[in-house]
C-alpha cells in the first residue's frame, strides 16, 4: 500500500497552525541602542527555515526598505537552504536578494551585519549569510553551502601536473 504524501499547501498550513508563523522569517524595523535599524529573524522551527518564495520576497523588501531609508541592516540566519518544493523558483531568490544587497552595500555603502546560527547552509549562506560587512556566527555553528553529502573528498580527485 502506497501512503499518500502531505501536499505542499497542506505542509505550508501545518507548519502555520504548529509555530504561530507565517513564513520562515520574520522581519521589521526597531531601534539599536537608540539607533533605527531594519532586521530580518529566520526560525528554524518553520520547515527547517526554508527559503523560498515568500521568504526571498520578505527579504528583499526588507533590504530595499533599508536601501531606501538609509538604514543599517541586520539578518539573523537559521536554515536548511532553498525550499525544493518550489523548484527553481525557491533557487531564483538567491540572485535577488543578492541583487538588492549589491545595491545596498555598494552603491548605497550602507551597513549590514549578517548573523548566522546553527544550522545557516545552502542558498541561505550563499545568497545572504556570507555577504554581510560583518559576520558574527554563534560558536560552533554549522555553517555550509552544502550538506557533508554532497561535498567531494580530495581523495576522489587525482592532481594533474600542468
Amino acid at each position: 500500500m502506497l501512503l499518500e504524501e502531505e501536499s505542499y499547501k497542506d505542509r505550508i498550513d501545518s507548519y502555520q497552525r504548529k509555530t504561530r508563523l507565517t513564513e520562515a522569517i520574520q522581519t521589521g524595523t526597531g531601534q539599536l541602542n537608540g539607533i533605527p535599524i531594519a532586521i530580518g529573524v529566520m526560525d528554524f522551527q518553520f520547515m527547517g527555515g526554508s527559503m523560498g518564495s515568500v521568504v526571498g520576497e520578505k527579504i528583499t523588501r526588507l533590504i530595499e526598505y533599508a536601501t531606501n531609508r538609509f538604514l543599517p541592516l541586520i539578518l539573523v540566519c537559521a536554515s536548511g537552504g532553498a525550499r525544493m518544493q518550489e523548484g527553481s523558483l525557491s533557487l531564483m531568490q538567491m540572485a535577488k536578494i543578492a541583487s538588492a544587497l549589491y545595491d545596498y552595500q555598494s552603491k548605497k555603502k550602507l551597513f549590514y551585519v549578517s548573523i548566522l546560527t546553527s544550522p545557516t547552509t545552502g542558498g541561505v549562506t550563499a545568497s545572504f549569510g556570507m555577504l554581510g560587512n560583518i559576520i558574527i556566527a554563534e560558536p560552533n555553528a554549522y555553517i555550509a553551502f552544502a550538506a557533508p553529502r554532497f561535498l567531494f573528498s580530495e581523495s576522489k580527485f587525482n592532481q594533474v601536473d600542468p
